[in-house]
């Protein structure tokens, strides 16, 4: 056949295969029923003729792309990375492409990239909201039939399944750890919320995940006899500079900090640094722990204690769930917990001695 590549159809796969039309068509579309001969005819026919799919041509007849959408707070947080990786090698391996759009923790920005997402008709969208509190756009998704995964937050009442860490456990097993090595003073660094310097209650967390992490840490201090755990949060540590000011004021403070706990391993690289740049050990002067196994937490010296979380298998699960909801899972949503387990380095001791 000496038609150009980029013009030829369904229809001449189909007369090469000696098929249908219509059965071509399910198979070069992966929906419908087709025998494993019949589908063995139509690939090798389609290969042979070097035949593309037209996306947006199927696009406009299914209603789809066969692209799932996938909104991350920040791309460059290796956190994210790593969870987008675990979303793609799961989808290609069943034959489903990925687009990728950063939010920036911003709400706005969010809502627009779903919005961009939808109008380039994803078959499903996986999103780690921004707020939990304001929805209504994913709502909205699910209402008109495109699936929804929240990624490491989780939204009860959304409609949509949520894979996620266990960090209620992990914050109050780090906590424990602080505490039976004799610290009494232990702060939460934090980035969300930046307009304010301290959470007043939980409630004012927009997050979920971090929501669990301060609520695991407020409760085992609680335990632990502090009347007002949430005192010691301490919120908008969102770059160096504005950490190294935090951590400035931890280290002034009366009753110095002897413990700083990071909600994530950006925050817990800036902490690390300012308490360098400060003339502080780690772990002789304040004892660090951070959230998620980076890289840079075990090339220190001494090597940062973490939380380990497992972020390419929560990419993994979230893009295998939503796939399964695509093909027509309809169980009901749930949420996935995947443990996140604490990994003790060198960077947590007794506290230092009063001088």
């Amino acid at each position: 056949m000496s038609r150009k590549k980029n013009s030829l159809t369904v229809a001449d796969v189909a007369r090469e295969a000696n098929v249908s039309k219509a059965t071509a068509a399910r198979v070069l579309g992966g929906y419908g029923v087709a025998s494993e001969g019949t589908r063995t005819a139509v690939l090798e026919a389609a290969a042979r003729l070097g035949y593309q799919p037209n996306e947006l041509a199927r696009s406009m007849s299914t209603g789809r792309s066969g692209l799932i959408g996938v909104v991350v707070g920040d791309i460059e947080n290796a956190f994210f990375s790593l969870a987008v990786r675990g979303i793609s090698d799961a989808a290609r391996a069943e034959g489903v492409n990925v687009v990728i759009a950063n939010s920036s923790e911003k709400l706005a920005q969010e809502r627009d990239m779903v919005s961009v997402l939808l109008r380039q008709r994803v078959s499903g969208l996986i999103v780690s909201p921004t707020d939990d509190s304001d929805v209504a756009h994913l709502a909205d998704a699910i209402a008109a039939g495109t699936p929804v995964v929240t990624l490491d937050r989780w939204v009860p009442g959304l409609g949509a399944d949520g894979i996620c860490g266990d960090d209620y456990a992990a914050a109050s097993t780090v906590v424990r750890r602080l505490l039976k090595a004799g610290h009494r003073r232990i702060a939460y660094l934090t980035a969300v919320d930046p307009s304010n310097a301290k959470i007043g209650e939980l409630a004012d967390i927009p997050i979920s995940a971090e929501r669990e992490r301060v609520r695991g840490f407020a409760e085992a201090m609680r335990q632990d006899g502090v009347r007002d755990p949430l005192s010691l949060v301490r919120c908008g540590a969102t770059d160096q500079a504005s950490t190294g000011h935090i951590v400035e004021q931890l280290l002034s403070d009366n009753s110095a900090f002897t413990a700083m706990l990071a909600s994530d391993s950006l925050v817990g690289a800036h902490v690390f640094h300012a308490l360098s740049e400060r003339g502080r050990s780690v772990p002789e002067d304040v004892s660090v722990v951070s959230w998620f196994d980076a890289d840079w937490t075990r090339l220190t010296s001494p090597p940062v204690s973490v939380v380990d979380q497992p972020t390419y298998l929560f990419g993994q699960h979230a893009a295998r769930r939503l796939i399964a909801r695509i093909n027509g899972m309809a169980s009901a949503p749930e949420r996935t917990v995947i443990p996140t387990p604490f990994i003790a380095r060198g960077s947590i001791s007794a506290p230092p001695q009063p001088r």
